[in-house]
């Protein structure tokens, strides 16, 4: 069965398509865009904690999102009842964004044929009792490769997404999008010090991609390392020093710092530290920067976006030189440039905006033990946990999760408590040497943006950056 014949099924059961298409061109008429957004989404989460199932959910919900597009106005309105009177509702509320405003309409998305991931529902090819168990095994499991484990955390989570976009010229779009994850942490003590080491991945598959034997005692093992290398830590130094980025998921640092700074809404508006920039250098030579939602099977990527826009491979940095930003369709059209495929939304709950899919800087030519060798004295962070970025001036603060000093061009002890502090384009000027390693995350990211939350991905070569911030504890 087609997307579109699957998600007919599901939405015009209550309301006849007609009906619907015939509401959306009174709500949009006059306006320069706008589309019908439907969506239908079962969501699960399983997480169990010392031995026990702390949290068990299953969601399902259906609903709709009208928006009218006029000029640099948009009205938006919605409802979890998908029904003529609701849509005849929303298409009036929406209609006052024109206020005497008369525009012609865009040209909509081209089609596509392509699928980046399956159809399958992850929530049905495993049933509850077998999740729990297997949740129960991994805490088992965890224990017995170290007596020095106390606690165990385990979680998956799943959803199956169904969306139909309809449009005021009558062209409709569908997309379905799974999407699993796994997490697993422990705690492991010792001499009276507890430490913490955890690992996630996922992606737009079935759950036995991360719920497989080999997967799961791969990522139970991973965070036991993570622990164990925790529990040996000492204190990070502080002050200006050379700093190597590890490959993949510290890519989350580049997303930050400069990935939403470089999303359309916020250059148009004059708001980002990259507004007015495009053509000239913001970065130092070899940094090649791409979002792309092309990408089979990842976390960030879409077939279509939530405008019904193909994803595509959008080239940001190129070399160090600013080449372009990521748009959504009413960005794009107020900015002379095209639609990028990066306009995302939450829910149907919420208007799409600009977003990132899977943001990647390129490998270079450099292997990782020469940029290592390469350093006098600094930190090599491996593993981020939290930040804190602001577009307007690209400043951020991020926290190593794992981290280790480097002394004379040798990875030395691991160090606890480290911060990176900087800011996005300052920080793009310093890399100095870029690995050939390049490598994705795990498949575990969600982005914040305006109170909404969307899948993504990052990903890195190993990278070396001259004299960024390290906020630590040592004494000095």
């Amino acid at each position: 069965m087609t997307a579109l014949a699957t998600t007919d099924a599901l939405f015009f059961d209550t309301i006849d398509r007609a009906d619907a298409e015939r509401l959306l061109r009174r709500g949009t008429e006059g306006c320069e865009d706008g589309e019908l957004f439907l969506e239908y989404r079962e969501s699960e989460a399983i997480a169990l904690d010392d031995g026990r199932i702390r949290s068990a959910s299953y969601d399902t919900t259906r609903g709709f999102g009208l928006r009218a597009v006029a000029g640099d106005a948009a009205g938006y309105a919605h409802s979890a009842e998908i029904s003529e009177p609701a849509l005849a509702r929303a298409a009036e509320a929406v209609a006052a964004v024109k206020h005497g405003h008369s525009g012609t309409l865009d040209v909509g998305p081209r089609a596509t044929n392509a699928r980046l991931y399956a159809d399958a529902n992850p929530l049905a090819g495993l049933d509850f009792a077998a999740k729990t168990a297997l949740l129960a095994e991994i805490d088992a499991f965890a224990r017995a490769r170290d007596p020095r484990v106390v606690q165990v955390m385990a979680s998956v989570t799943g959803e199956w997404q169904a969306v139909q976009i309809l449009r005021p010229d009558g062209q409709r779009v569908a997309d379905i999008r799974p999407l699993v994850r796994f997490n697993v942490s422990v705690v492991v003590e010792q001499d009276g010090r507890r430490e913490t080491g955890s690992y996630g991945t996922g992606g737009r598959f079935a759950y036995d991609r991360v719920l497989g034997e080999a997967s799961w005692k791969a990522a139970v093992e991973e965070a036991l390392r993570q622990a164990m290398v925790n529990l040996e830590s000492v204190p990070a130094p502080a002050g200006e020093m050379e700093v190597v980025l590890g490959n993949g998921w510290p890519g989350i640092l580049l997303h930050e710092a400069i990935g939403h700074g470089l999303e359309g809404d916020f250059n148009r508006k004059g708001t980002s530290a990259f507004a007015g920039l495009l053509g000239q250098r913001i970065a130092a030579p070899g940094v090649t920067v791409v979002d792309d939602g092309t990408i089979p099977d990842r976390r960030g990527s879409l077939t279509v976006d939530d405008e019904g826009t193909p994803s595509a491979r959008n080239v940001l940095i190129e070399d160090g030189i600013l080449k372009g930003f990521l748009q959504d369709r009413q960005n794009a059209r107020l900015m002379g440039v095209a639609p990028t495929g990066n306009g995302r939304r939450e829910s149907h709950a919420h208007i799409p905006m600009p977003r990132m899919t899977n943001t990647v800087m390129l490998g270079g030519d450099v292997a990782p033990t020469e940029i290592i060798a390469s350093v006098k004295r600094g930190l090599y962070a491996v593993n981020f946990g939290g930040g804190q970025v602001d577009i307007t001036n690209g400043k951020f603060v991020f926290s190593a999760s794992e981290a280790y000093l480097i002394e004379d061009g040798k990875i030395g002890a691991p160090v606890k408590g480290a911060t990176l502090i900087g800011n996005g384009p300052d920080a793009l000027t310093k890399v100095t040497m870029v690995g050939n390693d390049m490598a994705l995350d795990p498949g575990i990211g969600t982005c914040g943006k305006q109170g909404q939350g969307v899948p993504v991905g990052v990903g890195q070569p190993t990278l070396k950056m001259a004299g960024l911030t390290v906020g630590g504890t040592a004494v000095r």
